[in-house]
């Protein structure tokens, strides 16, 4: 079976859309989903699964989630194979001087559209560094992301598609949960 990672948008933050990991993975866990493992609190779920389309696949976990717990969640979903390609893609990640602490992966639901792009580009200040590669926008943020250039204009809004960020650290760790499922 496949491996899929996951990535619930906004949950835990800042006393919002809770949900306890233990009971998420038995909500995903009754849909079928196997070997189901969190990361952190933030709502990144490994897991395997029958083969499917992530449209369907976020719309299973999109739905079990209003069920069991009362409200709507976007949800992006990633193969094994396509979080390797983000790490292996990450156009800033080796470059010297760069700080793997200030890098961030960007997950959208689709392909933004050019004008996004064009936005997004028009918004991005020096120091600040942001690149889309596919349906990942990758930033290199060496102030922090509260001191970013991008910080109070969201992403879903500029590029009018669902994202959901994580930090470098993360996506390596989900990767990692990864090859430890196989």
């Amino acid at each position: 079976m496949p491996i899929y990672v996951s990535m619930l948008r906004g949950i835990n933050v800042g006393g919002n859309k809770r949900i306890k990991m233990d009971l998420l993975r038995s909500s995903l866990e009754a849909l079928g989903l196997s070997q189901v493992k969190t990361y952190i609190q933030s709502g990144n779920v490994v897991f395997k699964a029958a083969k499917l389309t992530p449209v369907a696949l976020c719309s299973k976990i999109e739905q079990a989630i209003l069920r069991d717990f009362g409200f709507p969640v976007s949800v992006i979903s990633r193969t094994v194979d396509e979080i390797e390609n983000t790490i292996a893609n990450h156009p800033f990640a080796n470059h010297p001087g760069i700080d793997s602490e200030k890098l961030h992966v960007a997950f959208l639901s689709e392909f933004p559209e050019p004008a996004g792009l064009k936005k997004l580009a028009d918004l991005t200040k020096a120091p600040d560094q942001s690149r889309c590669v596919g349906n990942a926008v990758y930033l290199y943020l060496p102030n922090g992301v509260s001191k970013s250039s991008l910080w109070k204009t969201p992403l879903d809004r500029v590029l009018s598609v669902v994202t959901t960020t994580r930090n470098w650290k993360t996506v390596n760790n989900l990767h990692k949960m990864c090859k430890d499922c196989q």
